[in-house]
C-alpha cells in the first residue's frame, strides 16, 4: 500500500471518529449519560491518534482542513438525520463551499504532502 494511501486511510479514520466523538457529546447530555460520555473521549483520542498519523506525510494546514470541513459535513449530515435538526439555503450553501474548498486544495494544491 503506498505512503499516499495510509497517510488518506488515516485521515479518513480521524475524520470518523471525530465525527462519531462530536455526534456522541451532542448524545451525552452535558456529560449526563455515561456511555455517550465515554464514547465521546475514547473517539476524540483516537481521532487525534490517527490525526497525529497523517501529519507524517501530509501538511498540518491542509490535513486539518480536510479533517475539519468532512467532519463539519458528515456532523450536519448526523443532525439532519439523527437529531431531526434542518438546515436552510444558506447553511447549505456554507457547506458546500466548504466541500468545494477542500477539493480546491486538493486538487490544484501543490502543499498537501511534506517530505
Amino acid at each position: 500500500m503506498s505512503i499516499m494511501v495510509k497517510t488518506y486511510l488515516f485521515l479518513g479514520a480521524a475524520i470518523v471518529l471525530e465525527t462519531v466523538a462530536t455526534s456522541s457529546l451532542k448524545a451525552s447530555q452535558q456529560f449526563t449519560r455515561l456511555w455517550p460520555t465515554l464514547t465521546m473521549v475514547v473517539c476524540y483520542i483516537g481521532s487525534y491518534y490517527f490525526l497525529s498519523l497523517t501529519l507524517r506525510h501530509m501538511s498540518l494546514g491542509v490535513a486539518y482542513a480536510i479533517w475539519c470541513a468532512l467532519g463539519i459535513i458528515l456532523v450536519a449530515v448526523i443532525g439532519v438525520i439523527v437529531f431531526k435538526q434542518s438546515l436552510d439555503g444558506a447553511a447549505i450553501a456554507g457547506l458546500a463551499l466548504i466541500v468545494l474548498g477542500v477539493l480546491v486544495i486538493n486538487l490544484f494544491s501543490k502543499a498537501v504532502y511534506q517530505h
